[in-house]
This record gives C-alpha cells, structure tokens and sequence, in this order.
C-alpha cells in the first residue's frame, strides 16, 4: 500500500477524529476498533458505512499476505 505520507498526516478517524495507523491494506483507528480499506492500492475510503471490524481486517491482511 502506498497513501502518500502527506496525506496520512491530516487524516483522521471520520468517526471518532482519533488517529489513524496504515496497517496492510487498511487504515486502522484503535479507538473505534476500525480499518478504512485503501482501494486501488493508494486511495483510503473512509467512509464510516465502508470501514471494517479491526477483526476481520486483521484476518484479512492475514489471508492476502499467505497468498504473496
């Protein structure tokens, strides 16, 4: 994944405002326990309807990264 650094450094969680982390193929905000996914490989969706259960984006990351 490549979001540009710049753009991470004024990103926030659209939820909670808290920061966010890149973490494999999403954008991680530990407070709501969400992960926003980054589409075409740079472009975060962060849609608060979008985001994913840490959970299953950590399982996810898991099954992609098996595939590499």
């Amino acid at each position: 994944m490549a979001v540009a650094k710049e753009l991470l450094e004024i990103l926030v969680c659209p939820k909670c405002r808290g920061e966010i982390k890149e973490k494999g193929m999403f954008l991680v905000c530990k407070n709501c326990k969400l992960a926003y996914p980054v589409l075409d490989g740079d472009v975060p969706d962060m849609l608060i309807d979008d985001a994913w259960p840490l959970e299953k984006a950590e399982e996810a990351d898991f099954k992609h990264n098996l595939r590499l």
